[in-house]
C-alpha cells in the first residue's frame, strides 16, 4: 500500500513493533490490535465457520503446520500455526532435499501430491 510504517501504527494507536509483529503474523498480537490496524489500512475482517463437513484447508487454502511434521520442520522460522497451501508448496519446493523423504507419513505425501497438482500444475520444482 506505500504507506509509512509509523503512521500506520500511529493511526492505530499501537507502537511500530507491534505493527511489525502484525506484519510477520506473529499469533501473540491482541485480536484488538490486528483490527486496529485492519480498520486504519480500510480492511475488513471476515469469519468462517469451520465444520466437519468443511475443513480449514478447503475453506480458506490453509495447512496446519501441526498436522505435517516435515512441513513443520521446514517452517521453523515462520510465526503462526498455519501457512497457506501455495506457502506450503513453496516451502517443499525450496527445502526439500531437507525433507526425509522416506519417514513422510501417507498424510503427508497425499498433501504434497495434491499441492503439486494443484499449484504445481502436476511438477514439483526441486
Amino acid at each position: 500500500m506505500r504507506l509509512a510504517a509509523q503512521s500506520v501504527a500511529r493511526a492505530a494507536n499501537m507502537n511500530r513493533q507491534t505493527l511489525n509483529r502484525i506484519e510477520r503474523g506473529e499469533p501473540s498480537v491482541t485480536a484488538g490490535a490486528y483490527i486496529n490496524a485492519m480498520r486504519v489500512l480500510g480492511l475488513d475482517l471476515k469469519a468462517v465457520e469451520v465444520t466437519r463437513e468443511s475443513p480449514a484447508a478447503e475453506v480458506a487454502d490453509v495447512v496446519r503446520l501441526g498436522d505435517y511434521p516435515q512441513l513443520n520442520q521446514l517452517a521453523w522460522h515462520r510465526a503462526g500455526e498455519t501457512v497457506t497451501e501455495k506457502e506450503a508448496l513453496a516451502l517443499y519446493e525450496r527445502n526439500w532435499r531437507h525433507v526425509d523423504q522416506k519417514n513422510l507419513s501417507t498424510a503427508e505425501r497425499s498433501l504434497v501430491a495434491r499441492l503439486v497438482a494443484r499449484y504445481g500444475n502436476g511438477v514439483m520444482l526441486v
